[in-house]
This record gives structure tokens, C-alpha cells and sequence, in this order.
């Protein structure tokens, strides 16, 4: 069975992690998941001058290989090929397909997305939030979180340099206001307890000019080193405001962590809550003071952070590793 996938390019997480690591285990099942990738970026540029013509290479460049779909035995869509708009989807190959693994319904009214999801024959949602949306326009919807390979994805073996216990964010600049709402409780927890440190990686430098320098670092996140920077961490925290827009998430970062062995401090909304109740891996938190205490009893108890990191590594084997999703991914593009 020969697929067709259009994704958002090479640098987006939803073609890393929903698409590009599935290529070769499929491939043993029978499986040839072609991504369609482009040279033009799936984001316009800043300037608005820029855009028709960026536009216009775009769609020109996906035309070919929309012609060159019609030959696959199904065909994955990821968002819409012309961010924003609907251009050339409906002109692929059937079966098509319809990932989704974040809250894009809530833009531009929804009017784009349930378009996509009006054209599609079967639609896949990263959790059951999203799926609950998409089964209005769609009677065909599925749910599949997105895997982590916890072959790749381990504990780190070297024990923590001089006591230091670091409190590891991962993500991008984009989310910065998430990281920057824990602010006040990060100072705290840093001035209390010397030993702990901060660990931010991401694209760039986020502003937190409440956190002595001293206590905190940033790496430059990429895609080598990603792995080795959340072994890096000791804690992980994946803070998020009560919103539709953070339901859609689907709790990767906080999997990422677990898998690599970590305790994790979450907000518990939508998947992340889900998470939480499937085991004791970490801490609910809402407030500032339940962020303040859950870090605070995490950073003075190693113990502790070994028992939760370890319970987290099994969740994410038991349930969203790389190995247990692909037989579900095979048999949702089979499935017609």
C-alpha cells in the first residue's frame, strides 16, 4: 500500500513525530508512507509583499504532486496545504486522510477546518477533545496520540553533577507565554533551593527578568540534540492556561519527558490530565503555590523524582510508545 502525505515541512513537529518516524516501521508492514515534501515553506513570509509570490511557487510546486497522488493508494493531509486557506486538497487522491493534532478549528472560525474535514474520508485526532470537534463534520474520526520512540526516547544513566537538580522546558518561542506565566513561582523555587537550576531549550532566548541569570540556561534547541538536552533535565514541566486552544494539545512535551525517565509538573488540562490519572508520573498544578510546592518536593527528594520518572517511562510504553502506535497507524490507513 502506497501512501501520499502532505505535511507542513521538514521542521514541523506534527511531520516528525505523526508522519517521518512512522516511514520505516510501516514500510515492514506493508506500508510506503511517501512524504510529499516541498522546497517553499508551509508558513507565509513576514512581509505581506512576499506573499502572492510565495503563494504562487507554493501551489505551483504542490500541483505536481498532487497530480502525482492520484496514483497512491490513499493520501494524508496534514492542515491545509496553503496555510489558511483551502486551495488544492480536494484535487488529491481518495482516500484521503485528515491528521490532526492541534486546536486549528479555532481559526478563522473553524470555517477552513471543516471544510478539510468535509473532503476527508476518515480523520485522525492526536486526542479526544479534538476528536469529539471533528466527529461533527465527519462521521469517521479516530483517535491516535502521538508516539514517542522509547528506543531513542531513555533514562540518562550519568548521575546529576554536584547535586544540581535541573527543571527542564522544552518548546517554542511561540509558547513562551506558557513558561512565562510560571515565572514568580520558578523565582521562588530557585531562591529556595539552591541546588535546583532551570533549564530552557528553544529556539530562542525567552525573557525572564524576574530569574536571577545565575540560576537558569538556555539551549538552542535542534533537532540533534533534542534528546539529549531533556536527559539533561532532572524535572519536567509543561505549563498551559485553561483554554480550547491548549485542550488540542496533545501532551507530546510531557511524553517526552516521561519517557526519558522524568517526574513531570503539569497544568492539568485536557490530555494532560488524562495522562496524569493513568499512573503516579508527576503533579497536577494551577495555582502558583501548587507549582511552588510540587517543584519544591520534587527538587528536595531524588527518591521521589526516581519513582514518578520511573512510573511515567512505563506509561508512555504501555501506552504512546512508537512500537504500540504503528499497528494502530497501519490499521487507520487500511481501514477502508
Amino acid at each position: 500500500m502506497k501512501i501520499a502525505a502532505f505535511t507542513g515541512g521538514d521542521a514541523v513537529p506534527s511531520a516528525r513525530f505523526r508522519v517521518r518516524q512512522y516511514v520505516a516501521p510501516l514500510h515492514t508492514l506493508g506500508i510506503d508512507l511517501d512524504e510529499m515534501r516541498t522546497s517553499t515553506g508551509a508558513y507565509p513570509p513576514a512581509a505581506n509583499w512576499q506573499r502572492p509570490l510565495w503563494g504562487a511557487a507554493r501551489l505551483a510546486e504542490l500541483g505536481m504532486k498532487v497530480v502525482r497522488s492520484r496514483s497512491y493508494d490513499a493520501v494524508l493531509l496534514q492542515r491545509e496545504m496553503l496555510s489558511s486557506l483551502t486551495t488544492l486538497e480536494g484535487l488529491t487522491g481518495r482516500p484521503r486522510i485528515l491528521d490532526v493534532d492541534d486546536a486549528i478549528h479555532l481559526l478563522r472560525v473553524g470555517k477552513v477546518a471543516q471544510k478539510l474535514a468535509g473532503m476527508v474520508d476518515r480523520i485522525i485526532c492526536g486526542n479526544t477533545w479534538l476528536a469529539d470537534w471533528y466527529a461533527r463534520w465527519n462521521a469517521n474520526v479516530v483517535v491516535m496520540p502521538t508516539g514517542v520512540d522509547t528506543a531513542r526516547y531513555v533514562p540518562t544513566l550519568v548521575a546529576p553533577v554536584g547535586g544540581r537538580c535541573v527543571i527542564g522546558w522544552i518548546g517554542t518561542s511561540a509558547n513562551f507565554g506558557y513558561l512565562q506565566s510560571l515565572e514568580s513561582a520558578l523565582a521562588e523555587v530557585l531562591r529556595s533551593c539552591p541546588s535546583a537550576r532551570l533549564l530552557v531549550v528553544s529556539d530562542r532566548a525567552p525573557s525572564l527578568p524576574s530569574l536571577d541569570p545565575a540560576t537558569w540556561t538556555f539551549s538552542r534547541w535542534s533537532e540533534a540534540t533534542e534528546i539529549a538536552d531533556i536527559q539533561r533535565m532532572d524535572i519536567g514541566i509543561m505549563p498551559l492556561r485553561d483554554s480550547d486552544w491548549a485542550r488540542g494539545k496533545c501532551s507530546f512535551k510531557m511524553l517526552q519527558y516521561m519517557a526519558c525517565g522524568l517526574p513531570v509538573v503539569v497544568s492539568p488540562v485536557g490530555m494532560n490530565a488524562e495522562v496524569l490519572a493513568q499512573g503516579a508520573c508527576g503533579h497536577a498544578a494551577t495555582s502558583t503555590s501548587e507549582w511552588i510546592d510540587a517543584l519544591t518536593s520534587l527538587v528536595s527528594s531524588e527518591q521521589q523524582r526516581a519513582t514518578l520518572g520511573g512510573a511515567g517511562r512505563k506509561i508512555v510504553e504501555q501506552s504512546y510508545s512508537l512500537a504500540k502506535l504503528v499497528p494502530q497507524f497501519a490499521n487507520h490507513l487500511r481501514g477502508y
